[in-house]
């Protein structure tokens, strides 16, 4: 008569675990670090979108001033802003420039700072009135 073999394959050793595991933590720290990228540069371009509406509200101002009150001087104000539950401090500096008489130029440029890497935004605008 044959021999009967008694085998036991009802679960997984040991060693088949332990590799399935570490192939799986493999997978997960590769999409960890995606949704890592997702997020720095989602706060990357929101703060590039609030320095873009900070110079916008600025020049708006500047261009609802009349034109003996738009001054050439030139300035450096702080401006804090909210930002996803947290506060983002942004440098905006004004330079103006009389370009002739009738004419004047005013710039802002709007500078912050994320994860040590230093950014800019700048806006530039001719104003100027009609010769009378």
């Amino acid at each position: 008569m044959g021999q009967i073999v008694n085998s036991n394959n009802s679960g997984f050793t040991l060693v088949e675990f332990l590799v399935a595991m570490v192939i799986m933590m493999v997978g997960l720290l590769g999409l960890l670090q995606t949704v890592n990228y997702a997020l720095h540069y989602n706060l990357e371009n929101e703060y590039r979108r609030e320095a873009s509406l900070i110079a916008d509200e600025k020049m708006t101002n500047e261009k609802t001033k009349t034109f003996a009150q738009i001054s050439t001087v030139s300035n450096v104000t702080l401006t804090q802003r909210k930002i996803l539950n947290g506060f983002k401090n942004f440098s905006v500096a004004k330079r103006g420039t009389t370009i002739t008489s009738n004419t004047k130029q005013v710039e802002y440029e709007i500078r912050w700072q994320h994860k040590s890497k230093r950014y800019s935004h700048s806006i530039v605008s001719l104003l100027s009135q009609q010769a009378e």
